[in-house]
Parts: structure tokens; C-alpha cells; sequence
């Protein structure tokens, strides 16, 4: 049970701090106010290894899980804040629950539902709080929710098949690496020894193979300096602001995965935008909050383009053809949505559209990129054994012509 640290004004009029055990802040508050005290200050107290450098986001699953038990609860007639309280009290997500704990504190003062959410952004996405101020607006929350839980299902789908995809050839690779590098860095110099001894007559293939050795041996420290400037250079990949906007640009360039990241790209922004749409926000404020929910720098560089273009009143379709990111058949989508004032209905066929050319597309790799794989270790391990065998009858030869 979570631990609250408090300052409190006792019936004295004094002011006292302390601690007391609770499942969230509101049942810390009330055993306060039952042992006549008035809390000023409600906090979690952690221990001295409970830290945390940034805050923890919340797995887009667990969300998905909480946005579909909040609508079963609003469409039931549940207050806001005993839902919030409810399902703060069964997840196991501490992050999820701490911040229901402040939004049910929030809601109990006055506060909006959507403003609440706005304060927790490792927990609810820019396009989430917006469709639920839109339906704070229109009296549609159930409904919203509703979208809201089946967009975040097809995200998490979406993710996992890319994901899936990307993670196979990983895999390979890092299997056919690893059997490299047992076989020459560990198997083959254990035959050094002997080839010395012998003063065999070695073939190209086997001192090939024998200097590559070397570099986990006499030479290691080449080895690890190397190691440390590639894991360094996948971490500026990774983690830096520079490094991420040269790896999208990339990325959408190497052949077959490019496909991959476009398709995934291009369904997430027409499924965001037809969630927020049929929510009921404005396309204006959708188009704002959907690009920024893009992940891609080049896409997110074209929507802006697209999206002032908008407001300069150029219309939907017009500026997104424009951008030449989206293929024939969605812009012909956009465009009767736009003339038939369907556009919400469109947009979420236009991404039903993309997950099918996703799922083609990653079929598509996987079954491309399993012989080649295949084709690449079998070269691999078999020039290495080649040399080996090379090496050993040179060594018999050798002997043969000794005798």
C-alpha cells in the first residue's frame, strides 16, 4: 500500500506533519479529516531507491484498458471521480494510478476532466486531451471514449506488426554475427598454434581469417574501441534530437522498410485525424494536434505546410495532394470526404486502407529478407569453415611432403 507524506492543521490550530498509509490521495485525505485533521499538503513519500530521472509513460495498453473500462463507467451513469478512483484502484500500473489519484483531487475541486488529463502528458497524448475537451463540449464522452479505445487498439496492432517486422532481421543478423565471431574469435585461433608449429603453407582464406582473429586476441582493444564508438553512435541515433531527425530522413530511404515506416506513418495520421474528427473537434485544431502526434520529421514538416495552407482556406484535399506523401487512392478519399462532408468516414477508410498495404508490405519483407538471411549465413559460416578445412590439409600436405 502507497505511503503519503502530509502537512496537516490539527484542532489546536497548529501545524503538524506525518505520514499514513492509503490505497490513493482522496482515502489519505478522508482518514486525515477523520482524526479532525486538515490536510494542507498530500504527497507519495518513496523510499531512497523509489526514484525516477523523468516520469514514467504509460504503456499505450494499459491506456487503451483504462479508456475502455471509463466508458463502460460513463455510459453506466458513474461519476467521473468514482470511475477514476474504481479504476486507479485495480490497475497495476503505478504511474496510471498516481495520476488518476491527482485527476480525481483535480476533478473534486472544480477542475475539467480534459484540463486534469492535461497535466499528466506521459500519460495522455495531445490528441487524446483534445477529443476529450471536444466532448466535454457536445455532451459525447461515452462516445468518445469509444473511439478513442478502438484507435488505441489498432495503434498497438499496427505497432507490433511493424515492430514484428523490423525485429526478425534483427534477430538474424545478430545470430549470424554472433556465430562470426564464436568461430573466429574463439574456434580458429585455437588452431593458430598449431599452423605455426607446422610452418604450414597457409591459403588466402585461412590468413584472412586468422588476421580478422586477431582483433579479438593481440588487437582487442581495437575490437572494444570500435564497439564503444558504434554503441555511441546508435545512442545519438537513438536519443538525440539530431541523430532521430537523420535517422527518420534515412529510414523512409532503405529499400522494402522504407515502405514500412511510410504506410505505418500515413495510417496513424488518418486514424488520429478521423478519431479527433468524429469526436467532433475542429479541423483546424485536429490537423494541429495530428501533425504533431506524427512522429517523422519529413511528414511533419509537409503537414505543417499542408496545415497553413488550410487555414489560409485552400481547403483539405488541395494541400495534402500537394504534399505528394499520399498515394492516388487516398487523395481521391480526401477529396469526396471533402465535397460530400463525410471526411471523418473517409479518413477512416483511408487508414483501413493503409493497415491492409501495411500488412501486404510487411509480408512482403519478411518473405523477401528469410532466403536472403538464409543465403548470407550459409556464406558466412561456410567461408569460415572452408578456410578451416583449407588450412587443415595444407597442414596434412605439409606433413605428407615432411615424410
Amino acid at each position: 500500500m502507497p505511503k503519503f507524506a502530509y502537512s496537516a492543521i490539527d484542532s489546536t490550530g497548529a501545524e503538524i506533519e506525518g505520514t499514513t498509509k492509503a490505497d490513493t490521495v482522496g482515502t489519505a485525505r478522508q482518514l486525515l479529516v477523520e482524526q479532525n485533521l486538515f490536510p494542507i499538503r498530500i504527497e507519495e513519500s518513496r523510499g531512497m531507491l523509489d526514484f525516477e530521472l523523468t516520469k514514467e509513460k504509460v504503456k499505450k495498453k494499459n491506456l487503451m484498458n483504462f479508456t475502455r473500462q471509463l466508458a463502460v463507467f460513463v455510459k453506466a451513469g458513474i461519476p467521473i471521480t468514482e470511475a477514476l478512483t474504481t479504476i486507479g484502484d485495480e490497475t497495476t500500473d503505478v504511474a496510471l494510478r498516481r495520476a488518476l489519484t491527482e485527476m480525481v483531487d483535480d476533478l473534486r475541486n472544480g477542475g475539467l476532466f480534459s484540463a486534469s488529463a492535461a497535466q499528466h502528458p506521459q500519460v495522455f497524448p495531445p490528441y487524446y486531451v483534445g477529443i476529450l475537451q471536444s466532448a466535454e463540449l457536445t455532451g459525447r464522452l461515452d462516445e468518445s471514449l469509444d473511439s478513442l479505445a478502438m484507435y488505441l487498439s489498432r495503434e498497438i496492432e499496427t505497432r507490433a506488426k511493424v515492430v514484428g517486422a523490423l525485429a526478425y532481421p534483427l534477430v538474424v543478423m545478430s545470430l549470424a554475427v554472433v556465430t562470426v565471431l564464436i568461430l573466429a574469435g574463439y574456434v580458429l585461433p585455437q588452431f593458430k598454434p598449431l599452423f605455426e608449429e607446422l610452418g604450414a603453407d597457409l591459403p588466402l582464406t585461412t590468413r584472412s581469417m586468422l588476421f580478422f582473429s586477431r582483433f579479438f586476441t593481440d588487437l582487442w582493444y581495437i575490437t572494444a574501441i570500435a564497439f564503444l564508438l558504434f554503441a555511441g553512435f546508435v545512442a545519438f541515433l537513438v536519443a538525440h534530437p539530431t541523430g532521430k531527425e537523420i535517422w527518420q530522413r534515412v529510414s523512409l530511404k532503405i529499400p522494402m522498410i522504407g515502405g514500412i515506416v511510410e504506410y505505418a506513418i500515413l495510417e496513424r495520421f488518418c486514424s488520429v485525424l478521423s478519431t479527433m474528427l468524429q469526436a467532433g473537434v475542429a479541423v483546424p485544431s485536429a490537423m494541429e494536434t495530428t501533425t504533431d502526434a506524427v512522429a517523422n520529421v519529413v511528414y511533419r514538416e509537409q503537414l505543417d505546410i499542408a496545415r497553413q495552407q488550410m487555414l489560409e482556406g485552400a481547403g483539405f484535399a488541395q494541400p495534402l495532394m500537394e504534399t505528394e506523401l499520399f498515394p492516388g487512392a487516398a487523395r481521391q478519399m480526401f477529396k469526396v470526404g471533402e465535397e460530400t462532408g463525410t471526411l471523418d468516414q473517409q479518413l477512416e477508410v483511408a487508414a483501413e486502407y493503409f493497415n491492409r498495404e501495411l500488412e501486404y508490405k510487411i509480408k512482403t519483407f519478411t518473405t523477401a529478407f528469410e532466403p536472403i538471411m538464409i543465403i548470407f549465413v550459409g556464406v558466412v559460416v561456410g567461408f569460415v569453415a572452408v578456410s578451416l578445412v583449407q588450412a587443415m590439409y595444407g597442414v596434412l600436405g605439409g606433413v605428407q611432403d615432411a615424410q
